[in-house]
């Protein structure tokens, strides 16, 4: 079964794979892909016949770049119910990849930044290559790490998911094997090979067959340096603190780290870590309807829109944050994004909504 809609999918024996195919656009997802693959997942779940589901992105640049976020600036600004809708099923789909009941393998080639992530690490094996580039930049556009980040970013060996999530570091696959993020390292031309494999594989079967297929990722990882660095800074309570730590720090890496987040929205940052701090104790479905919250929050406030502005519309770079210090946020400021949003809160049940 093919489409003309951004995505595709194909069946080869018991494998369904499913194509990420918007090239142009870096392979972002749009709420019809999302629909679409969030039905042929809940088809496969019961479906004898699909014995192992995959994804991969076209082009060979990019897995996928994250969501349509242009969309969401359009839809946002004329009051559309798209910037509802839009995350509600981003998030239940990354739900459902979470907890399909079958072999749930991602192909992050290239780069796989935001909603990439999220419909890639939530599955049961997750591939990185030469070609793969992470991260969660949500902080630079004003927003937050979502599609399940606030639960899997607490959840990497010790603050380097803070890290992440905070400064929006790029890393490869040495370092996102190293983080949890992937779960095995192949050179990207094995893929053709693996995929007639898997087509022929049975559930059971899979994990031996990804290792068989598996190599070490090339270029060098930076995490283990940084580590100590890392778990020392990112471990402060505040944003303010952070950000004394890593001025405290004589390094190349640290200097980078704290002019990043210094470029970043200051209600994202505080947030963002507020979030990474409390979803540490949920569950996976309680930090989505957490995030549902917050993603509704920031579409009624304005630095998304001024962060989309200025990294994809205008291009200036030049984004005017609102408040523009941290010191401009207090507490209370914080803690009303995670306050109820007056209708109902995000629900995993069919048929229900949000």
């Amino acid at each position: 079964m093919n489409t003309d809609r951004g995505i595709s999918m194909r069946r080869e024996g018991g494998l369904a794979l499913v194509t990420l195919d918007r090239p142009a656009a870096l392979n972002a997802l749009t709420l019809e892909m999302i629909e679409l693959l969030d039905g042929w997942l809940s088809g496969w779940a019961d479906d004898p016949g699909v014995r192992v589901a995959a994804i991969e992105g076209a082009g060979g640049r990019a897995f996928c770049a994250g969501g349509d976020v242009r969309a969401l600036h359009e839809a946002g600004r004329r009051g559309d119910d798209l910037v509802r809708r839009f995350y509600a099923r981003e998030y239940r789909l990354n739900y459902r990849i979470k907890t399909f009941p079958k072999p749930f393998i991602a192909f992050m080639d290239g780069i796989a930044m935001g909603g990439g992530v999220g419909v890639s690490v939530h599955g049961s094996h997750r591939i990185a290559t030469e070609r793969s580039l992470f991260a969660m930049p949500e902080a630079q556009i004003g927003l937050f790490t979502d599609v399940g980040a606030t639960w899997f970013l607490p959840r990497c060996p010790g603050r380097i998911g803070f890290y992440l999530g905070l400064t929006g570091t790029r890393i490869g696959a040495a370092d996102m094997l190293l983080a949890g993020l992937a779960t095995h390292g192949m050179e990207s031309r094995r893929w053709p090979d693996l995929v007639e494999a898997l087509a022929l594989a049975e559930p059971a079967d899979v994990s031996a067959i990804i290792e068989r297929h598996a190599a070490a990722p090339d270029g060098p990882a930076v995490l283990p340096e940084r580590r100590e660095g890392i778990d020392r800074c990112f471990a402060a309570p505040t944003v303010e603190a952070i950000l004394a730590a890593l001025d405290g720090e004589e390094s190349a890496w640290t200097g980078e780290a704290a002019a990043a987040m210094r470029r970043a929205s200051p209600t994202s940052l505080k947030v963002t870590l507020a979030a990474l701090r409390g979803a540490a104790r949920l569950d996976f479905a309680e930090a989505l309807r957490m995030e549902y919250r917050l993603s509704q929050h920031f579409m009624r406030g304005r630095d998304f829109f001024e962060g989309v502005r200025a990294a994809v519309i205008d291009k200036d770079r030049q984004p005017r944050w609102s408040p523009g210090h941290l010191s401009d946020l207090g507490e209370g400021d914080v803690a009303g994004y995670f306050a109820p949003l007056g209708e109902p809160d995000l629900t995993f049940e069919e048929g229900k909504s949000p």
